[in-house]
């Protein structure tokens, strides 16, 4: 795999710099208002779909036979966000969770100047989602489903809550780092892995935790549903996992891949030094 991210503009021999580039080759120093935008509608859209997956559910709402089982979230949760890295990847880096924007903000991945406009878009849209799940199915959505928040399974302690999030996040946050990060992979790939990759975090721990990874997706159900049990572990553990995920990846698994031989200024091993910094 080739060099995840460009962290400083190079110069070749044309004389202009090469942006900077974030997940799925968005460019860091562009129109960040867009790119914010992009965030809030993501993760609107992505909150919605899981919460209003779940909260159907769980009231038993028929589609056009017998109502659906939780078996429905996870694949529900692996399509829309294969969908909404696929065609708005490249316009934002499709963060949509305050997890994954700290995590490469930490590692200096990503500017830390844009991580307050970033977080704030995806709480919006998280919030506004709580808000339209519980306008559209009614009353008993939130106090039945609790607008499908994430809330700890009966017997599972609070710390169990925080590993088991920060494993889980682990995992997701591995996959979109290597998928999103490498220029040669094409976004609908990517946007595959991801979206499998969430699919099978919700299959595998959502009977215990709900399988948050993303506080914005826990906290905006709740906050709405006036229901915050251990909120700490929502938000905690999905960053420790993230911020080890992106570590690990960028430390032990991601290779450098010298510069091309047209390219002037810095070295083979100037810009492997440059990378490690």
């Amino acid at each position: 795999m080739s060099t995840a991210f460009t962290r400083q503009p190079v110069m070749p021999a044309g004389g202009r710099a090469t942006p900077a580039r974030g997940l799925h080759g968005h460019a860091l120093d562009g129109n960040m208002v867009r790119a914010t935008v992009v965030e809030a509608v993501g993760t609107f859209f992505l909150v919605a779909v899981i919460i209003c997956t779940a909260i159907a559910a769980t009231l038993a709402r028929p589609i056009t036979a017998a109502p659906y089982s939780s078996i429905a979230l996870p694949i529900a949760a692996g399509m829309v966000l294969a969908t909404l890295v696929a065609s708005l990847g490249p316009v934002s880096g499709a963060h949509f969770n305050p997890a994954i924007t700290i995590a490469l903000a930490v590692n200096r991945l990503f500017p830390w100047r844009y991580v307050p406009c970033y977080v704030a878009a995806q709480m919006t849209g998280a919030i506004v989602a709580a808000l339209a799940a519980w306008g559209c199915y009614g009353q008993r959505a939130r106090s039945v489903a609790g607008l499908s928040g994430t809330y700890p399974a009966p017997g599972i302690g609070a710390w169990q809550v925080f590993g088991i999030e920060t494993v889980a996040t682990m995992l997701l946050v591995l996959v979109i780092t290597a998928v999103a990060a490498d220029p040669k992979a094409p976004v609908g790939v990517a946007a595959i892995a991801i979206g499998f990759s969430l699919a099978a975090v919700v299959f595998a721990c959502g009977p215990l935790t709900g399988a948050s990874v993303n506080p914005a997706r826990s906290l905006g159900p709740m906050i709405i549903a006036g229901r915050l049990p251990d909120w700490w572990c929502y938000i905690l553990g999905p960053l420790a996992g993230a911020c080890a995920a992106v570590a690990l990846y960028e430390r032990v698994f991601r290779r450098v891949t010298p510069p091309a031989s047209g390219s002037s200024g810095s070295s083979g091993s100037e810009l492997a030094a440059q990378e490690r910094q």
